[in-house]
């Protein structure tokens, strides 16, 4: 959304941050803490500029299943999941978030209430995911899809997550089958899902936002900005779209196979690469853990080169102050860099993460030795 700015922005302590959350808060006053909030209790965050689709009609599960890379032909009332657009190549161009649902929003040709997929993407992509789905639709039975500036999405994190929705008097879903679930009567058309982390995101309809973030942080939910989320996904190793992947990436690199991509479905734009690497089990990049040297109050951006002896060997990502880890950037570096290697990054010195030294081969897919990944 161009130029757009969350009314959160105005509570206390709030700094709004850069690209791509500009909008949004950075921090409200005390990022450090914001983060061990998340680890402790729990953590509100504002992503209401994310862009939100629906995709309503009969046949939208099978259409989407045919054209991107994970497979939802059966996906369950409730259900979520992510997937990737690539290109014919089998590089990343998008990364969605996906939920079925049995009502969508009202729209312009699109009947009132009826079953539909919503899909919350990346800021200002919006447009882009528009355009493939409407190049895509062929001889199926799908309605127009519906880019909404109608609804924001929120999300709660950390232990206490679960307590929070409950003394807020919003549904807590299910653990046990990890089901989106909507809102109940007089909270406005929307739904509460489980995220991988074990916190949830929340869509609701804009005009609300603020009075369902004014009720979670009542009910003991402690507001952070960006800077928390970034930070502790970058300790989970966890890509974005657009800071973490270039122009090259594949998905075997960054961790998206299984979460993003599904290996037994049918045909899809870029299928032959993500068959072709997973046969070979050696993508030319991973995604890695940096521990940056501190000595420059500067945080490198997003695209700096990591360097080995004066030469290349890959980029810098998303990087962040963290609580206990200290300045931290995910960053996707060539397959044979090794722990050992001395490494800089914008002039400074760098190093691999212990977790992140070895790279195992399992069943032919490149992974690393270290925590597991959790979904966006």
């Amino acid at each position: 959304m161009t130029d757009y700015r969350s009314p959160l922005l105005d509570w206390p302590g709030a700094v709004e941050a850069d690209a791509p959350d500009a909008g949004t808060a950075w921090h409200y006053g005390d990022p450090l803490g914001e983060q061990r909030r998340a680890v402790e209790t729990a953590i509100l965050i504002d992503r209401s500029n994310r862009d939100v689709l629906v995709v309503p009609g009969p046949d939208r599960l099978d259409w989407l299943h045919a054209i991107i890379s994970q497979h939802v032909a059966r996906l369950a009332e409730g259900g979520s999941t992510e997937s990737l657009v690539l290109s014919p190549n089998g590089h990343v161009e998008q990364h969605w978030s996906l939920t079925e649902l049995a009502f969508g929003p009202e729209g312009p040709g699109v009947t009132p209430a009826a079953p539909a997929v919503w899909i919350d993407t990346e800021p200002g992509t919006a447009d882009e995911v528009l355009g493939y789905l409407l190049k895509m639709r062929f001889l199926k039975r799908v309605e127009p899809v519906v880019v909404t500036a109608d609804f924001a999405v929120l999300s709660v994190m950390g232990p206490r997550t679960a307590t929070v929705l409950d003394a807020a008097g919003l549904p807590v879903p299910a653990s046990n089958d990890k089901k989106a679930v909507p809102l109940p009567d007089g909270h406005g058309v929307g739904f509460v899902r489980p995220r991988d982390d074990g916190g949830v995101d929340l869509i609701v309809q804009r005009p609300r936002l603020q009075e369902l973030a004014t009720r979670l942080t009542e009910a003991g939910a402690v507001p952070a900005g960006s800077w928390a989320a970034a930070a502790l996904r970058i300790e989970r190793r966890q890509p974005r779209l657009g800071l973490d992947t270039d122009h090259r990436t594949l998905p075997h690199e960054v961790g998206w196979i299984g979460t993003a991509v599904h290996l037994d479905k049918g045909c899809y734009r870029g299928q032959e690469t993500v068959a072709r690497v997973q046969n070979l089990g050696k993508p030319p990049r991973r995604l890695a853990l940096l521990h940056l040297s501190g000595d420059s109050e500067q945080l490198p951006a997003a695209g700096s080169p990591v360097e080995r002896d004066g030469r290349t060997v890959g980029f810098v990502g998303t990087a962040a102050q963290h609580y206990e880890l200290g300045p931290i950037a995910l960053a996707v570096i060539k397959r044979g860099v090794s722990l050992g290697d001395a490494l800089t990054v914008a002039g400074h010195a760098a190093a691999l993460d212990p977790a992140d030294a070895e790279v195992t081969y399992v069943e032919g897919f490149a992974g690393r030795a270290g925590p597991a990944q959790t979904s966006a």
